[in-house]
C-alpha cells in the first residue's frame, strides 16, 4: 500500500511544516504518505473562484495515480472516527490499496474533483485553516496506526 497525501499550496510556514513532519515521522516507512504539494492557482481582486478551483482540479487529477482509491476532503463529507480511520487504514493494508488523501485549495474542490473520489470526508464541522488541515490530518493517520498497534498515544 502506498500513501499520498496530495495538498494544494506549497511554500507553508515553518510551524506547519514541522507539524507535519513530526507525526510523520512517527509512522512506519510503509505507512509515511508521500506528500505531493501543487501550487494554488493566483487569485486575484475579481477572480472566478470556480475557474480557480478548476485549474487547481487539473494539477490534482493529473497528480493522481491511475489506480488506487482517492479520498477527497471537503466540509460536505462524511464524518468519521479516528477509530473508524484506524479500520480504514487496516483495510487498505489487507486489500494492499493505494490510497491518495486529497486536499484542496482555500475555496475547496472543484465538483469535478469530488466526483472523481471514491469517499469524502470531513474533518469537523468547524472551519480549519487550510495549513492546519496537513497537521490534522497527519495526526489522524498517526493516531489511527497507534490503534492498530495498541499504542498508548491513543488513550
Amino acid at each position: 500500500m502506498k500513501l499520498s497525501i496530495v495538498a494544494v499550496g506549497t511554500k507553508m510556514p515553518k510551524w506547519v511544516q514541522q507539524g507535519y513532519e513530526e507525526y510523520a515521522k512517527r509512522l512506519p516507512r510503509e505507512l509515511t504518505p508521500h506528500l505531493v504539494e501543487l501550487a494554488v492557482a493566483n487569485r486575484g481582486k475579481n477572480a472566478n473562484i470556480e475557474k480557480l478551483k478548476q485549474q487547481e482540479s487539473e494539477q490534482i487529477l493529473s497528480s493522481l495515480p491511475r489506480q488506487g482509491r482517492v479520498v477527497a476532503l471537503d466540509v460536505l463529507g462524511k464524518k468519521i472516527s479516528t477509530e473508524q480511520l484506524a479500520k480504514k487504514m487496516a483495510d487498505w493494508q489487507m486489500v494492499g490499496d493505494d490510497v491518495s488523501i486529497v486536499i484542496g485549495g482555500p475555496d475547496g474542490l472543484s465538483r469535478e474533483c469530488l466526483n472523481h473520489a471514491d469517499e469524502k470526508w470531513s474533518l469537523s464541522d468547524m472551519t480549519l485553516p487550510h495549513p492546519l488541515v496537513r497537521i490534522v490530518l497527519i495526526e489522524q493517520l498517526y493516531r489511527a496506526w497507534s490503534i492498530l498497534q495498541n499504542h498508548p498515544y491513543h488513550k
